[in-house]
Formats: structure tokens, sequence, C-alpha cells
């Protein structure tokens, strides 16, 4: 199948044809002719699979059929809201690709940085607004913006905002926007609470599936190697040095552990930067455009980038923790293996974190089998007794699994 097939606007072919697209994925083939249609939609499908250009390219036909107002201001016909700063920035710099040759403009809302210079962009006009919750509604309580006209609202990884505490901005942005109005909700993880949340968003949904929920891609290869805490630093060290790797994105759950590896690994003289919440916007952003160039070898980050970074030929992602949120797993591994590629994602297991990885199993409903790796095989007089899953230690490690899980990362 082509993308001429799905009936799209023949720019957008063409451009498509110039950036080197030549069929489309299977959750834009299932996606975009419903939301021509101008449909309801909840969608999933593995992170890394096309999600965004599935509701980009038809908003962006959407636009194109339609005459644009020459004169300023423009309203808004399309919002995409997201839960990232790192996330808005891809989303809008892949509707700026397609949207090449074209009047569309395409506009940003995101914390951390200067917000009366995003409202100067504002007062120009645009047609397609990407934003996170917080943000938009300063801009909405300011009058610098108003989604009186809005068309399409999308929620890219929806799962994520509710993860971390934006269902009463989600509320409050839904009280400014029309009832009469198209919907979309994406995401790569599906549970309850996402259900649930679609019964108040969306009017009789198509509903498109690509995958077995919650799954990882095929293409990415998982291995877990169970080793001594005290060893994990050393044995990533090793993996680097003996395999000669170049950009390995590490996971670490919180900020401090993130600060304390990066610095461990820099006295070994692999060149590494950390990345959490705590940084700067024009910090993050130029950690992670030096990490794309090649300029450092190794990142490490907390969940915060476990959505939006998207680097096509990363190969190698580490997680020296288990997440507190089991999904989480999938977004951290979903950073390699994309647009159908090979990659490689490794699991440093130890006891402590035994009820964790069960969780993880439980959402990929598959066993994630342990091995041991020579020279760094664990120490069993080491070992604590792996805590049953209603014994008090597993109850405390629930509760501070539960404590961590929203709170910025």
């Amino acid at each position: 199948m082509s993308f001429s097939s799905l009936s799209l606007h023949s720019q957008l072919v063409n451009t498509l044809a110039e950036l080197g697209y030549q069929q489309p994925t299977p959750i834009q083939v299932e996606a975009i002719p419903v939301i021509l249609a101008k449909q309801d939609l909840m969608a999933g499908a593995q992170t890394g699979t096309g999600k965004t250009a599935a509701f980009a390219l038809p908003i962006l036909h959407g636009l194109m059929a339609e005459p644009l107002a020459k004169e300023s201001p423009r309203h808004i016909g399309a919002l995409v809201l997201v839960p990232t700063r790192e996330l808005a920035v891809q989303v809008q710099q892949s509707f700026v690709k397609y949207a090449k040759g074209t009047d569309i403009r395409i506009g940003i809302a995101y914390g951390g940085v200067s917000i009366d210079a995003q409202v100067e962009v504002f007062k120009v006009g645009i047609d397609v607004l990407i934003a996170t919750p917080g943000r938009l509604l300063d801009h909405l309580r300011q009058g610098a913006l108003n989604l009186k006209q809005l068309n399409v609202l999308v929620f890219d990884e929806a799962d994520r905002m509710l993860d971390m505490g934006f269902m009463d901005e989600i509320k409050a942005v839904l009280k400014q926007v029309p009832a009469n109005r198209q919907t979309l909700l994406f995401s790569a993880t599906l549970d309850d609470a996402i259900f649930t949340l679609s019964k108040s968003l969306l009017r009789e949904p198509k509903w498109v599936e690509v995958a077995k929920r919650n799954t990882t891609a095929a293409q990415v290869e998982q291995r877990v190697y169970a080793i001594d805490s005290d060893r994990k630093t050393e044995f990533v060290s090793h993996l680097i040095r003996s395999q000669n790797w170049h950009q390995v994105l590490i996971f670490s759950r919180t900020k401090q552990g993130v600060d304390k590896l990066a610095l461990q690994l820099n006295k070994l003289d692999i060149a590494t930067q950390a990345f959490h919440g705590d940084l700067s916007q024009g910090a993050r952003e130029k950690v992670l455009q030096d990490f794309k160039q090649g300029k450092i070898q190794v990142l490490v980050a907390t969940d915060v980038a476990a959505r939006g970074l998207d680097i096509v030929e990363l190969q190698y992602v580490i997680n020296f923790e288990l997440p507190f949120i089991a999904e989480d797993y999938i977004h951290r591994i979903g950073r390699t293996g994309r647009a159908g590629n090979a990659g490689l994602a490794i699991t440093l297991f130890s006891q402590e974190d035994a009820l964790l990885l069960e969780e993880v199993e439980a959402v990929l409903d598959k066993r994630l089998p342990q091995q041991w790796y020579p020279g760094f095989e664990p120490d069993f007089n080491k070992m604590a007794p792996e805590p049953r899953r209603n014994s008090k230690a597993a109850q405390k490690q629930r509760a501070k699994k539960r404590a961590l899980g929203g709170k910025k990362r």
C-alpha cells in the first residue's frame, strides 16, 4: 500500500516521498482513513511505529483542503496535547517537516522557557498547536490563545499524562474547547484508566490496535542480567568498552541516581551526560543535541527521556534499574528498535527488584528469563531473601512505587 492510496493531499504524498517514506506503517494504514472521515479514534500501537504521522498527516490534509486565512490572527484548528517538553518538540518538528511548502503555521507551547517569546509567535496566528497542559493553561488564562474554533483535539501518550497527574489540567482544557470536535487518543500502552478517560472524551470512537496491547517492538532483543547492585557500574563500563558501543541510553529511577552514575562513568573516561527534570530547558536541549550528534557516548536519564526521544539509529538501551511503573519499561526500551531497525535492551536485575520484574512481565504477558554474564555472576552469599508478594517488604516496595510513580523525573 502507498500513501497516495490513503487519499492524502498530493503535496503531502510528494513531501513524504522526498523524505524517503516508502509506505505507511500499520498504525498509519488503520488510523488515517478514520481521521479523514472525521471520526473519533482511540489508537494503540508500539512506540516507534509512526503514531505521530498517523495523526499529523490527516490533520494537515484537512487544513490544506480548506483555504487558510491570509491575515492574522488565524484560529487554532488542531491542538495536540503531550506530557513532556521533549515530546512537544519532537511532534512539532514532525508537523513542520510534513507541512513543508505549505502556508500552515505550527506553534508550540511548553514550560521552562520564556512565555513572552511564545506569546509573540501566537500574535502572528497559528493553525496547529502542540502543547503541554500546564503551559497551555497559562496562555489561555492570559488570553494569549483561545480554542473556540478548534476542530481536532489530540491526546498523545495519554497514559503518561495520567501518570504525571495531568487530569485536573485536562479537565480545565476541556472547558475551553468546543463540544463539537474530533478527538483522537493515542498511546503505546493502554489500561483501564485510559478506557475510563476515553469515555469522557470520545464520541462513538473507532478502535485501532495494530499489535497486542502493551507489547514491545519485535526488533528489540531483550536481555535480563542478574548482577549484584554494587557491580552494576563496573558491568556497564565493561559492556560499553568491550563492545565498543556508541550512543548508549541508560535509565535510572531517580535524578540523584542519574547524576551519580554519570559522574562515575565520566571518571572512567566514558563521555557521559545526565538528563532529568532538574535541568533547564536550554540545558536539556543541548544535551539531547550533543547525544544525537554523537558528541557524547552515553546519556543517563530518568524516565523523562522514556518518551519524546527519537533517535532512529539508537541501538542500545540499558535499564540500570527497573522502573517503578511497569509500563515505563515498554517506553524505555522503545527508544531503540525504531522505524523497523534492530535494537538491544539490557536490564540489570538485582534481587531487590524481584517484584518490579514480576510486574513488568505481567504487563508484557511474557517471561524475561534471567542470565549471567561471565565474570559478573551474582554472589549468592550477598543475596537477600526474595520478598513475598504479601510480605511487609513487598507492601513497602509497592507503596514506594506508588509514591514515586507520578513525581517529576
